[in-house]
């Protein structure tokens, strides 16, 4: 099946400029449409439609085809609610609005054959995948000949705005990607990642961050903190006042954190066992020796989660138990349910990432942007083709996104096996079914009470599959197990300050074993789940002690402050 790129949509958008065929499109009835995108999409795969849902589904678009047409003969404007037309240059005219109204009405059609498909769950998800991609991206609002918003700021400007937003489009096609805010506007380490401190180790792999106490007592065991690989670890140190970071510092907490190298050339043979020995076990053990403590709480998001309780599985195979608690913020261990990121992994795929990079090689980072954008197209990408370039308007300046256009590579042969092992083939959570850094990793000896948070609205981390880690992690002991609910995604629910007074969360002591049941015996709560969290810190954190003068210790003394050089390189 092929794969379908919104970099590369966007690409292709750009032919507008000479043929407008592809818009136009949109405007024929659907005895064209049926024989066009899902056509090819169906054959690519051998998959087919009833001939009798199909005749349903073409005879009920015909009816409401020709209703709209007959609403257009007498003048009467369609009503559009969907959010991309919702300013008044699309209700004004009734040609913009009848080019909209079609196109939803043909975007619906696509839509409802996709359903119909007769073929295997994970075949049918790809295909609403990726007509959906083609939807999204044929949409009116994203061609200046159909975008009634666009032409009114050409008139309005005198053409000024079509001369910026060419310049914008020439340069983003020099970056490779497009811009999402003005990253002119922050600098790593002066206005985003900003919480005092001192790097006090580092390799090949990682630098290990100490953050100064802003308490004069803090509790004896310390917090280790292992964010994802796949971008930069600030995004739980963005702002002072959203920082996670800085709220566990706040909290009497002594806080380390891993800042993971942004990979180039000279690290492209690192392999997942590297990211385990070199990586995760590294740090816990500089962790203990710099603060002379056998045991502290330990946390992991989202990939940095997965990371961490490999390791300790490998820890526990070697007679090792360093976490008093183990924390991790949407985090997949159990990967039977991973999402729509599903659409992306098959055999074919893997083999072929294995076959270019699995020995040697980079995943580069734009390609992982591109992955994850394509999740939210019209959010991530079509949104800031209206705005940046059909209107010339600059991206305005916003942190999240900052960050979020900070992409990292990775190693192949790390990622590839990551890739495998993980969301292809679901061997993590077998015990004893996998090897890692020379021993046999089993999920179920990790011995610590364990806080697990998921996110509602999570697309990258199902709430569902973040909560089947209380099936693996202390599975004879569950009420060792403690799992919360936020509202939200993945980002947004994660990064949710009590200062704020934001958004719910879910609660239930009692796990069970179904997400199901046990979200329906939850208690909703408004706010922030951060104090939850804190609570369970302080409970695994041991007593309160005076805080530590300065960072490191004789063998481990200050390199240099925090952030530190590593999160500064740019994957660009």
């Amino acid at each position: 099946m092929k794969t379908y790129d919104p970099q590369a949509m966007y690409s292709e958008w750009m032919s507008q400029l000479v043929n407008q065929n592809q818009w136009q499109d949109w405007m024929k009835p659907a005895s064209a449409l049926a024989d066009a995108p899902m056509k090819d999409v169906l054959k690519d795969i051998g998959a087919q439609i009833d001939p009798a849902t199909l005749n349903r589904l073409q005879h009920s678009y015909m009816e409401e085809f020709g209703r709209l047409w007959q609403d257009f003969a007498i003048s009467k404007l369609p009503t559009l609610s969907d959010r991309r037309f919702s300013s008044p240059d699309w209700h004004n005219h009734a040609m913009h609005a009848y080019s909209a109204a079609t196109y939803l009405l043909n975007a619906k059609f696509l839509m409802s054959m996709a359903e119909a498909v007769q073929a295997t769950p994970k075949v049918k998800q790809k295909i609403n995948f990726a007509v959906q991609q083609m939807i999204d991206a044929a949409s009116p609002a994203n061609f200046l000949v159909t975008n009634p918003e666009a032409q009114a700021k050409l008139i309005e400007t005198k053409g000024e705005s079509l001369a910026k937003g060419i310049t914008q489009m020439l340069s983003d096609m020099q970056k490779g990607r497009i811009s999402q805010t003005d990253e002119s506007a922050f600098e790593v380490g002066v206005n985003v990642a900003t919480t005092e401190g001192a790097v006090v180790f580092e390799n090949h792999l990682f630098q290990l961050i100490q953050y100064k106490p802003l308490t004069s007592t803090v509790h004896q065991r310390p917090l280790l903190m292992v964010p994802p690989c796949i971008n930069k670890f600030y995004i739980l140190d963005l702002q002072p006042e959203n920082s996670v970071v800085r709220y566990a510092v706040e909290q009497g907490h002594t806080v380390f954190l891993v800042s993971w190298v942004n990979p180039d050339a000279h690290l492209d043979e690192v392999s997942w066992n590297d990211y385990i020995e070199v990586g995760a076990i590294k740090a816990l053990h500089v962790v203990q020796e710099i603060t002379k403590q056998d045991q502290l709480n330990v946390f992991g998001f989202c990939v940095g989660g997965t990371i961490i309780s490999t390791a300790l599985s490998v820890l526990a195979d070697r007679g090792e138990y360093p976490a008093s608690s183990l924390t991790l913020l949407t985090t997949l261990l159990d990967f039977s349910d991973t999402g729509i990121l599903d659409v992306f992994v098959d055999e074919m795929n893997v083999v072929m990432r294995e076959q270019t990079i699995g020995k040697k090689g980079l995943l580069l980072g734009r390609d992982l942007t591109s992955t994850f954008s394509s999740l939210r197209a019209n959010d991530l990408v079509w949104n800031y083709v209206q705005s940046n370039y059909l209107k010339g308007q600059a991206p305005p300046p916003f942190d999240l996104l900052y960050w979020n256009a900070d992409s990292t590579n990775l190693p192949g042969p790390m990622y590839c096996w990551y890739l495998r092992n993980t969301y292809l083939e679901n061997n993590l959570m077998q015990p004893g079914k996998l090897t890692v850094a020379g021993n046999k990793v089993d999920l179920g000896k990790i011995d610590a009470p364990t806080f697990i948070y998921g996110s509602k609205e999570d697309h990258i981390v199902p709430w569902g599959a973040a909560f089947a880690s209380t099936n693996l992690l202390n599975a004879k002991h569950k009420e060792r197990n403690r799992f919360v609910l936020g509202a939200s995604g993945h980002i947004a629910g994660v990064v949710n300050p009590p200062a704020k007074k934001k958004r719910s969360y879910w609660t239930n002591d009692r796990v069970g074993v179904d997400a199901a049941a046990w979200f329906e015996g939850a208690t909703e709560h408004t706010g922030s789940w951060w104090p939850e969290w804190s609570a369970f810190l302080s409970e695994h954190g041991g007593k309160m002690v005076k805080a530590p003068a300065k960072p490191g210790n004789a063998k481990y003394p200050e390199i240099e402050v925090a952030p530190g050089r590593f999160v500064k390189v740019r994957a660009d």
